[in-house]
């Protein structure tokens, strides 16, 4: 079990950072181009010589380029009416249509939001060059500034929290199988008579799997350093206290699911509920602010979330214990809580 519990955190560390981002990319554009003019291939070009798609040609009419979306060959259409070209020279405009597919909404208006910008750059072009007396440049001049990601490296924020999540995984799955694994051999009865007091036989369990958590987060944090890149900003000593606490409220999570449980199996399908709740709303992948309110407070129990939040603000922002003190607090309490009922919980069961 050891070379596993080490190894494949690793391997999950490295390939989720890659692969779990919403950044949109490649998007996949049909085009139906009904002028075939200098100034419709021109704007053509504007969307093909752009990173963020991928051209994959034209179809003659709007159904056929529809019927490409609706089999999910394609992301977005880009039509240009007749008389494109003649129309921004005669009457000063010209018309073009976006469609996008929007079964994944964040995703669409993201796409929107580039072929928008790709139309406004195209649109200021012709302008200059069209109409020079009435160009007179942009009112503000906008520069832009970006703190703590300045490359806008989807890996850098997302690194922080995978690290956490996988670190919550192996203490919260290895503790809530352990007292089970114990009723399941026979040998619980056994542990039960002996002279140890019940703190004792929880630290037992328990410490083993908070140094293997502890250990693959050193591990994470070092692969963020030499694999990512990933400089830990703020004090690497203040993480792993913090990460300390966090982990004796997730072991001690684990335990109390350990107590209600008397398979492995119920054990382990406990767990996965709980965690899937936790992931989904720790603020990992989605904002917590976007959330409903109700969700927001309900989140106020998710442990995941604070550490989540003072992960990347340790790593990325260089922030100390003022900056946090609030949620540290509210780890401690949950943790020191937790430990407690989980101990009490097992007293009533052996």
């Amino acid at each position: 079990m050891l070379p596993i519990i080490i190894l494949i955190p690793i391997m999950q560390l490295i390939i989720l950072s890659y692969t779990a981002t919403f950044e949109i990319k490649n998007i996949r554009l049909i085009v139906v181009d009904h002028d075939h003019s200098t100034e419709s291939r021109s704007l053509i070009s504007k969307f093909s010589g752009s990173k963020f798609y991928h051209y994959l040609g034209q179809e003659d009419t709007y159904k056929q380029a529809e019927n490409v979306i609706a089999k999910g060959a394609a992301d977005q259409i880009l039509i240009i009416a007749p008389d494109f070209e003649k129309d921004l020279l005669t009457e000063k405009k010209g018309d073009v249509q976006i469609t996008t597919d929007a079964i994944n909404g964040s995703a669409a208006s993201l796409m929107a939001a580039y072929a928008v910008a790709i139309i406004n750059d195209f649109n200021e072009g012709i302008i200059i060059k069209k109409l020079p007396l009435h160009y007179k440049g942009l009112p503000i001049e906008i520069s832009s500034s970006f703190w703590y990601n300045p490359e806008l490296n989807y890996i850098t924020y997302m690194v922080p929290g995978i690290l956490v999540l996988l670190i919550t995984i192996i203490a919260l799955f290895l503790s809530s199988m352990n007292i089970v694994k114990e009723k399941e051999l026979g040998t619980i009865e056994q542990l039960n008579v002996t002279p140890i007091t019940k703190f004792e036989f929880i630290a037992g369990k328990l410490i083993p799997f908070w140094i293997i958590a502890m250990v693959d987060l050193l591990i994470g944090l070092l692969i963020a350093r030499f694999w990512f890149g990933i400089i830990t900003v703020g004090n690497p000593l203040l993480l792993l206290f913090v990460a300390a606490v966090y982990l004796i409220l997730v072991l001690s999570i684990g335990l109390f699911v350990s107590t209600l449980t008397e398979t492995m199996q119920q054990a382990m399908f406990i767990s996965w509920f709980v965690l899937v709740i936790f992931i989904l709303m720790s603020g990992l992948f989605t904002p917590i602010e976007s959330m409903p309110l109700w969700a927001q407070n309900l989140d106020k129990l998710n442990p995941l979330a604070y550490f989540v939040k003072i992960n990347r603000m340790i790593m990325l922002k260089g922030a100390t214990f003022a900056d946090f003190y609030k949620e540290f607090f509210i780890l401690f309490g949950y943790a020191a809580a937790m430990i407690t009922f989980s101990a009490l919980k097992y007293r009533k069961t052996s």
